[in-house]
C-alpha cells in the first residue's frame, strides 16, 4: 500500500481513491482524462498542468497520513462495536485534516511560484502555471473530506459505497470538463476537479450513517 508523489499512482493524489480493497478504474480513467484533455489545451498548458500536478502529489502525502488514522481507528471502534469511539475518530480525524489543509494551502499560496520556478526554467510555462494556481491553493480544502471520509469507509470495510460515490464523482467531473471547456478552457479541468472532490465529499458524507448503522448492527447479539 503505496504513498504517491510524482509517478506513483498519481490518480490517489486527484481524487483520493485507489487505495487497497478500492476499484481503481474509475479513478485512473480520471488521470487518464485529465492529462489527454490537458494536451488538447496546446503544449503549454499541457506542461503547466503537468507541473500543478506535482503539487497534488504533495498534497497526498499529508492527506493520507489522516486517512490512514481514520481507517486504523474506525476499523477499531467497528470491530469492538462502539458507535461512540466511532464517532469521535471520524469528528478528531476530521479536524487534524483541515488543520492540515490549511497548512498546504498557505505553503502552496505562498511558496507556490518559488515551487513553479524550480519545476520549470521555460518562463511560458511558469506563467501559465502561475494562471491555474489558485485551483491547486484551494485544492486541499475542498479535497481532505473526501481523503476522510476514504479512510473511514476502509476501515469499515464499505467499499461498494465507496465504488458508487466514485462513479456519481466522475460522472459530475466529466460533465463539468464538457460543459466548462469551450466557455473558460483549461481553467474548466481544475473546475472539475474541484467539483469532483466536493461531490465525493457530500455524497460520501450522506451515506456516512451506514457506517454507524454497521456498528450499531453488529452490536445486536
Amino acid at each position: 500500500m503505496g504513498h504517491h508523489l510524482v509517478a506513483c499512482h498519481p490518480q490517489r493524489a486527484l481524487c483520493g481513491s485507489g487505495r487497497d480493497g478500492v476499484p481503481v478504474h474509475p479513478a485512473q480513467n480520471l488521470y487518464t482524462s485529465f492529462v489527454f484533455l490537458s494536451a488538447g489545451q496546446g503544449d503549454v498548458n499541457l506542461a503547466a498542468n503537468q507541473v500543478l500536478l506535482q503539487f497534488l502529489h504533495l498534497f497526498s502525502y499529508m492527506l493520507d497520513a489522516f486517512a490512514f488514522s481514520a481507517e486504523a481507528l474506525v476499523g477499531q471502534a467497528v470491530g469492538a462495536r462502539a458507535v461512540g469511539p466511532l464517532r469521535r475518530a471520524a469528528i478528531l480525524s476530521g479536524k487534524w485534516a483541515l488543520g492540515g489543509s490549511l497548512i498546504l494551502t498557505t505553503a502552496a499560496l505562498f511558496g507556490g511560484p518559488q515551487l513553479i520556478a524550480l519545476m520549470t526554467t521555460a518562463p511560458h510555462v511558469q506563467a501559465e502555471a502561475m494562471r491555474y494556481l489558485p485551483w491547486v491553493c484551494i485544492m486541499p480544502l475542498v479535497s481532505f473530506g473526501s481523503f476522510i471520509f476514504d479512510g473511514i469507509f476502509i476501515g469499515a470495510t464499505m467499499s461498494r459505497q465507496m465504488r458508487n460515490v466514485m462513479f456519481v464523482s466522475l460522472i459530475l467531473y466529466l460533465a463539468t470538463i464538457l460543459i466548462g471547456l469551450p466557455l473558460i478552457g483549461n481553467h474548466a479541468l481544475w473546475l472539475g476537479l474541484i467539483v469532483m472532490s466536493l461531490a465525493r465529499t457530500l455524497l460520501m458524507a450522506r451515506s456516512y450513517p451506514q457506517v454507524e448503522a454497521k456498528a450499531r448492527v453488529a452490536q445486536d447479539p
